[in-house]
Parts: C-alpha cells; sequence; structure tokens
C-alpha cells in the first residue's frame, strides 16, 4: 500500500488541478453515499455534489495550496487530509483564504474515492 502522505499530496495535486480545469468532471471521485458541506450547505451523492461544485458563482478559478496535512484514518486504509490555502476567482484582485477537509476511503480496486469532504472560506 502507498505512503499515505504521497497519497494526500498527488490526491490534492490531482483534484485542485481538476478542479480549475473542469468542476464537473470531479464525479468519479465521489461515491453515492459521499457527502460534501460547502460553507455549511450539505450535500450528498456524487450526483448533487458535483451539481453543487458545477452551480457556483464563478468562470475561472485557481486553487494555491498553502499547507497539506494528512493523516491515516481508521482501520481499513483511509486517510484524513486538511489543505488551507488561496482561492483566486475570475478577474478579483484579491485572493479568497479557505480551508478544506478530505476523508478519503480505500474504494476496493487499489484507489481511493472522497467519502467526506468539507470547504469553508476563511475570513479575517
Amino acid at each position: 500500500m502507498a505512503n499515505f502522505a504521497e497519497v494526500a499530496t498527488q490526491f490534492v495535486q490531482f483534484y485542485y488541478k481538476q478542479f480549475d480545469e473542469d468542476r464537473k468532471q470531479l464525479a468519479p471521485l465521489y461515491r453515492d453515499h459521499s457527502m460534501l458541506t460547502f460553507e455549511s450547505d450539505s450535500h450528498a451523492g456524487a450526483l448533487a455534489i458535483v451539481e453543487k461544485l458545477g452551480s457556483l458563482p464563478f468562470e475561472k478559478v485557481k486553487h494555491s495550496v498553502s499547507t497539506l496535512d494528512s493523516q491515516p484514518s481508521g482501520e481499513h486504509g483511509g486517510i484524513l487530509i486538511l489543505v488551507t490555502g488561496a482561492l483566486h476567482v475570475d478577474e478579483e484582485q484579491r485572493p479568497m483564504n479557505y480551508s478544506q477537509t478530505f476523508q478519503l476511503l480505500p474504494d476496493g480496486a487499489g484507489s481511493y474515492f472522497v467519502y467526506n469532504d468539507i470547504f469553508k472560506l476563511v475570513f479575517g
């Protein structure tokens, strides 16, 4: 099994690259029992999650990761990931700070899926 920190780094790089290019293509990373809480608004299931992400009110977005911390989670090989960074949206001059937490679980086929995803803008 791969090192949890390496998996976390690879996942975060892939996730934000895909999100920034075409966030509607993130569906394969979620499952029907996955949950996203985006700014205290919760969505369950891959379809509802991708619908929420696709409906966000911006065209262009770029994530800049500042920190990435990870830990092994549970007896079945899960990974807990905490990311902080800056979000550059459309033509805004000032980026918005954010925090995002992912709970990855093994999919049984040698890869991982997002079981939990919590996103929060950080003001102040």
